[in-house]
């Protein structure tokens, strides 16, 4: 007898997969600040309930510390997601290797790219930094400072926008990566938003490469303060590598394509004043004889 093949997947009404397609199964955790009862597991049972929430199953109730009860709770969802609908603002570089990366500077560009790296403002928190720049990187993934073909500078934490951009503009730096760690009152936007326009002040924002990172910043949010990139909790050093080579190659295309375009367009008026000025009549020579009676 046949056996049947696995179910498959439903874009257009997608679940969460447990045990078996579409069983809609999620696990959850919280808190809740009283003490471990059975007064307390049904409570949280009801929590579950008025989350839409079906075959609750509470794996877990503890003690996490007086007058606290914490829940672990298996349970099944009713709603459904079209994944086919879903459209998400991305970095869509092309992932490569830090040889692939040290190989496409060398025979494309010719050069070392100058990249400077910063948390700054006030943000003493320099571990998202030191994890892309430092030369023993993250997860197994060598930092910048490690490829051949980068100048990579970490400048360490709490630097302000106006010396970070005054280093650029003295080094000549071709890309310029932000870390923002402390996020209340929205800082970590006012600070990327005040680089960006002290940059556009010196005129030097279309020059440069703004990558900003963070565990609360997204590519969105990055591209709305004014960046060209935005990396989150994650990211490799590779990632960022391959971005900003990426960009340099695609700026450097565009730039030279605009300047054929504009050389071409003279070329053209030349020739066509020429050819306008052929077509005009020759004057005739006044003759300064006059005619006699």
């Amino acid at each position: 007898m046949n056996q049947p093949g696995p179910k498959q997947v439903n874009l257009k009404k997608l679940k969460p997969y447990g045990d078996i397609m579409d069983d809609g199964t999620i696990q959850i955790c919280f808190t809740l600040p009283v003490e471990p009862s059975p007064e307390a597991k049904e409570a949280a049972i009801r929590f579950c309930e008025k989350m839409g929430l079906d075959q609750i199953k509470v794996a877990t109730m503890e003690k996490a510390a007086d007058g606290f009860a914490l829940f672990v709770i298996y349970a099944n969802l009713r709603v459904t997601v079209d994944f086919t609908e879903i459209k998400v603002v991305k970095i869509e570089s092309k992932k490569r290797s830090r040889e692939e990366i040290d190989e496409i500077i060398k025979e494309k560009i010719g050069r070392k790219l100058v990249v400077l790296g910063a948390c700054t403002g006030y943000d003493a928190h320099t571990v998202g930094i030191d994890a892309i720049m430092n030369m023993k990187g993250f997860a197994g993934d060598y930092g910048l400072e490690r490829y051949q073909w980068l100048d990579a500078r970490n400048l360490g934490a709490q630097v302000l926008n106006e010396d970070l951009l005054q280093l650029a503009l003295r080094e000549k730096a071709d890309a310029v990566l932000i870390s923002k760690v402390v996020t209340q009152h929205n800082i970590h936007v006012k600070d990327l938003k005040d680089f960006v326009r002290r940059a556009d002040q010196l005129g030097v924002k279309d020059r440069l490469i703004l990558v900003a990172g963070g565990p609360r910043v997204t590519h969105p949010m990055a591209l709305e303060c004014g960046f060209d990139a935005g990396f989150g909790v994650g990211t490799k050093p590779s990632d960022v590598a391959s971005y900003i080579v990426e960009e340099f190659l695609k700026r450097r295309d565009q730039q030279a394509a605009e300047t054929g375009e504009k050389k071409v367009s003279q070329v053209s008026l030349k020739a066509k004043a020429k050819r306008k000025n052929a077509k005009k009549p020759k004057a005739k020579a006044k003759t300064s004889a006059k005619k006699r009676k």
